[in-house]
């Protein structure tokens, strides 16, 4: 058990902040498809096991270490996010989990997939 003070959002489902991503794209005129897309692009899982994923209620911290291959492009995400420099979090989690916030956040604020992708 992690003594940080992140083991509660540690074992938090990834399905249990899901919706939230799809909805806080949504609203901002994305699409599931492409929060789907960007999970996808950082953690290499494919659709279906994406999806497997997210029924089976896997826990952030799970999901990021079983995940078929995290993209090494994902250092090239920088910025803020809940207050926080992502490229200064320490714990791998963590950082995972505000790199994939900071992806989300950019979809909803309209950047084209391809910079959000970093291609």
């Amino acid at each position: 058990m992690k003594s940080d003070g992140n083991h509660r959002i540690y074992s938090m489902s990834v399905a249990s902040v899901y919706p939230l991503y799809v909805a806080k794209a949504e609203k901002k005129g994305r699409t599931k498809a492409e929060v789907d897309e960007i999970i996808r692009w950082l953690t290499g899982h494919s659709q279906k096991t994406l999806d497997k994923e997210l029924a089976n209620k896997t826990s952030f911290e799970a999901f990021f270490a079983q995940a078929p291959g995290m993209n090494p492009s994902r250092s090239l995400i920088t910025g803020v996010v809940c207050g926080v420099r992502v490229e200064d979090i320490e714990e791998p989690t963590m950082r995972e989990i505000r790199t994939l916030d900071k992806l989300v956040d950019e979809l909803a604020k309209g950047r084209p997939m391809e910079k959000i992708l970093r291609q």
